[in-house]
């Protein structure tokens, strides 16, 4: 009775089985990111034994066992993928941070979180390091008195920088920039501290080759459309054309995060849409136009060939970067079923282009563009789907409702897409926009009816020199969608802070969502039961009633009022982060005025309900000083102490902080529970390097 109920379920979520594959290949994905220490190589062969083995078992056993060992195969199949990757992409990290001549290729330009110029640069060589330990790549914050004229595509550039490796998470369990920075075989970052030079002989046009020729087409697009619309509206412009946001307003940029709308200036499945399927429609029309050709040949086939052209040279302009190449996969997947007759938006195709990019770039799994990009898609199609099955919603879509039907359309299309990546944003980025419903609806159609359309016009009408007009369309549509951005940022309660959760709530709430879109039959519902959980998980989360950043020199106690933190400037990434994940929207200066720290030269102290006194102590000299500090503290924070003091605090000092960098503490039972971030992340290719270096 049990196989025969089994078989009967599986027969009945049949037209649905295709679509668990990526889930089940991505749950594979997750759970190498999650273990502990990384696989070894005699495991990751032991799995391809026995995927080896299963496919070739698979076509010899029945129906309901194939289901089943699929099943099985794919999470392992998802996590050898991420374990080869990982190898693959393994390049060296510097070992720690020092102050070094270095010289590269320039290979990609944008702008640091100070607002100065940054490059990246390939082929690097650095001074006083051997090859076999030199990073594959460098990205380096110039200093402001660097040449604007050598800041190219392909020139090679020296000068004397302040590199560190990739930095840890700034708390336990944070985000971990280290891992990003592998798979991207970044092994280093900082700052000039003089202005670079070109290297003589090494630049120029002979050092290009196809993908650095590519940039520099890029590079010299994004500063003609700026010197075209200059201000912001061309920063605008150039962000969402050639990916370059180097020229983005930082106030206008604030303001578009606030009102939800920030995710119109990174090239994503919107862009690549809006893009390929103006110029779908424009061919089809117009070829729609000549009747011999429209009798006699398949015009929605050379349209969507056309258009599938128009999303690769988008892909290569834009800078092919990850969420691009994710948009272009899912967009060419919806082309080429045009192309053999299928049908383009369906779940079917959305899955398609997960398997394909989580193959390519497992990696992606982790990442909030992936994972909000197909939340949205998958949650727009099968609303669309539903509602097509509504007699409603037909007589919504009948002629005399045609006036009102694009209004309904970007209402609920908004409405979905807002709903399916909230609690994503949420979770990556601690903020909830409470009007964002609002703000894209005013300000989406804008995007796909003006600014694109335009945008296409303005490129085929630019090697004749007649692109005035069509720029003028496209800056008149970026400032009407920057004018909606400050309208709807201005409100009052416009962002609304969410403390991090931890990723299990995340984990329960996808799983849930997915039962409920991938499940046949009334027993979908059942996926609530997860979401409610996570949700519940999520909000009694506890945040460390202590944070202290790697280096001890800032530190940050939770309070009524919020975070106190002893210092309102330095370390700005790991207070900016602290106070995030707190969900707290005030800055690093806010949360140091905040009442109930003492004060005075390289000492601070804080009360804490229920333990004692939290002592800081800067001084560089042990002595009495720091055993009276020992005495009276329940914690001692000393950075530049390597032994511990005279008494019975617990000590934090620099020994300690090497070993494990950040710290969280929080108060358990009257007792201290301390946790550092680096124990937390031992064992990974993207901390082996700084761990052998401890």
């Amino acid at each position: 009775m049990g196989s025969g109920w089994l078989a009967a379920q599986i027969e009945t979520q049949r037209p649905h089985l295709a679509l668990w594959i990526p889930v089940l290949f991505a749950v594979g994905i997750a759970a190498y990111f999650q273990v502990a220490a990384e696989p070894p190589g005699w495991m990751l062969a032991a799995i391809a034994t026995f995927l080896a083995m299963g496919l070739g078992t698979l076509f010899r056993i029945g129906p309901t066992a194939r289901i089943l060992l699929l099943a099985l195969m794919l999470p392992l199949a998802g996590f050898a993928v991420a374990g080869l990757r990982a190898r693959l992409v393994a390049a060296p990290v510097l070992p720690h941070a020092m102050s070094v001549n270095v010289e590269g290729d320039v290979v990609g330009l944008d702008r640091s979180g100070s607002d100065r110029p940054r490059v990246l640069l390939d082929d690097v060589v650095i001074h006083g390091l051997p090859p076999s330990r030199t990073p594959a790549r460098v990205r380096i914050s110039l200093d402001p008195s660097t040449p604007e004229d050598i800041v190219q595509p392909g020139i090679r550039l020296l000068g004397y920088a302040r590199l560190s490796p990739p930095a840890a998470p700034a708390e336990p369990g944070g985000f971990d920039f280290r891992r990003m920075a592998w798979f991207d075989r970044l092994g280093a970052v900082g700052y000039a501290r003089t202005p670079m030079l070109e290297m003589a002989g090494n630049g120029g046009a002979a050092r290009l080759d196809w993908r650095a020729g590519i940039f520099a087409l890029r590079v010299h697009l994004s500063r003609a459309i700026q010197h075209a619309l200059p201000g912001r509206n061309g920063g605008f412009a150039a962000a969402i054309l050639t990916g370059d946001r180097s020229g983005v307003d930082p106030v206008a940029l604030g303001t578009l995060r606030a009102s939800n709308l920030a995710h119109l200036l990174a090239i994503s499945g919107l862009h690549m849409g809006l893009l390929t399927g103006f110029v779908f429609a424009s061919i089809r029309y117009g070829l729609a136009l000549v009747p011999g050709v429209a009798l006699r040949h398949p015009t929605k086939k050379y349209a969507a060939i056309v258009a599938l052209a128009a999303g690769l040279a988008y892909l290569a302009l834009s800078g092919a970067n990850v969420a691009t190449q994710r948009a272009f996969i899912m967009t060419a997947v919806v082309l080429v079923a045009v192309l053999i007759d299928r049908p383009a938006f369906t779940l079917r195709s959305v899955a398609l282009a997960a398997m394909i990019v989580l193959v390519i770039r497992p990696e992606s799994l982790t990442e909030a563009g992936f994972q909000m990009s197909f939340a949205a898609t998958t949650g727009l199609i099968a609303v669309f789907e539903w509602l097509r099955g509504r007699a409603w919603w037909r007589e919504s879509q009948s002629a005399r409702w045609s006036y009102l039907r694009p209004v309904i359309g970007v209402a609920v299309t908004s409405t979905v897409a807002g709903l399916a990546t909230a609690p994503l944003s949420a979770f990556h980025f601690n903020t909830l926009s409470q009007y964002g419903l609002i703000a894209n609806v005013l300000a989406v159609p804008a995007m796909g009816l003006l600014v694109m359309p335009a945008a296409v016009i303005a490129g085929m009408l630019a090697p004749f020199g007649l692109a005035a007009p069509a720029l003028w369309a496209m800056d008149l549509g970026i400032e009407y969608i920057l004018q909606v951005a400050a309208f709807v940022a201005g409100l009052d309660g416009a962002l609304r802070g969410v403390p991090s959760g931890p990723p299990a709530s995340l984990a329960l709430i996808v799983i849930g969502a997915i039962f409920v879109v991938l499940w046949l039959g009334p027993a979908r519902l059942l996926g609530i039961v997860p979401i409610g959980l996570g949700l519940l998980v999520w909000a009694q989360q506890d945040r460390p009633d202590i944070l202290i950043s790697d280096n001890g020199r800032l530190f940050g106690i939770k309070a009524a009022q919020g975070r106190v933190l002893n210092s309102e400037k330095g370390n700005g990434f790991a207070a900016s982060s602290w106070l995030d994940n707190d969900g707290d929207l005030a800055d690093q200066a806010a949360a140091f005025a905040r009442p109930g720290m003492e004060r005075s030269r390289g000492r601070a102290v804080m009360e804490i309900p229920g333990l004692g006194r939290f002592v800081y102590f800067a001084s560089k000299k042990p002595g009495a000083r720091a055993d009276a500090a020992c005495g009276e503290a329940a914690i001692l924070l000393a950075p530049s102490l390597r032994e511990a003091p005279g008494g019975r605090c617990l000590f934090v000092g620099a020994a300690r902080l090497d070993d494990e960098g950040a710290m969280a503490i929080r108060v358990v039972g009257g007792r201290p529970s301390i946790e550092g971030a680096k124990s937390a992340n031992r064992g990974r290719p993207w901390t082996r390097d700084q761990d052998a270096d401890r």
